[in-house]
Parts: structure tokens; sequence; C-alpha cells
């Protein structure tokens, strides 16, 4: 099973709202343009729309999804943000590394633990 972590789902994120970010992101289980064709990793083929899925599923709190929304679909910075909601940029930083902690144990198919995002994946 494909392991969702913090990496990757940042790299996810902005294709929750801007479609066109799909076309930029590359598939790393695909060959070389150049290579004759062969089988793909079928677990992790579909990985942006499962991320898709995790955004709408994820139990996140208001706070969480507006500081998400804010970085991730209009690159707001930390202090942007934390200006716009009235909070600390510090404050700003647990929301974003919550929401993205929670949306990786999400697709993981684990509970999420706070401040602890190297999941063990199923032998």
């Amino acid at each position: 099973m494909t392991a969702y972590d913090r990496r990757l789902v940042e790299h996810l994120l902005p294709a929750v709202w801007d479609v066109e970010v799909a076309y930029g992101l590359r598939n790393p289980q695909a060959p070389d343009a150049d290579m004759p064709k062969g089988t793909v990793d079928k677990r992790s083929a579909d990985r942006l729309f499962a991320h898709l899925a995790g955004w709408k599923g994820c139990e996140l709190s208001v706070a969480e999804r507006r500081a998400l929304f804010l970085r991730y679909a209009l690159d707001w910075p930390d202090d942007h943000i934390a200006a716009c909601d009235s909070v600390s940029d510090r404050a700003v930083r647990y929301r974003l590394e919550r929401g993205v902690g929670k949306i990786a144990a999400y697709l993981n198919g684990v509970p999420y633990v706070d401040g602890y995002d190297k999941l063990k994946s199923a032998a």
C-alpha cells in the first residue's frame, strides 16, 4: 500500500483547488518519456484522486481548513494568514502541521497522533 507522508500531501494540496496544478505533477512511478511503455504500479497511480478524497473526508477543524486553503490555494505566507485570522505565526504553523498530518494519517488509514508523522506501514 502506498504510504502518504507530509511531503507528498503538501505537494498535492494545491491540486485540490486548482486543476491545472495536476498538469505539472510528475508521477515518480512513470517511465521516462523516451523509454518503452511498461507496467505501472497500480497502487500508486491514483495518488492524486485519493488525495482529493482525503481533503473532503478528513476531519479537520475550520481553522485548519482555512489555514490549509490560504497556504496551499492562495500561497499566503504565515504572517499574512496570522494577520487575517488575528493569531500568531506560531498558531498558523501549528494549524498547518496538524492539518497536513491529519490528511496523511487519513489517507494511510491510521489514527492521527499529534506531532508524530512517522507512521508505521503494514508489512
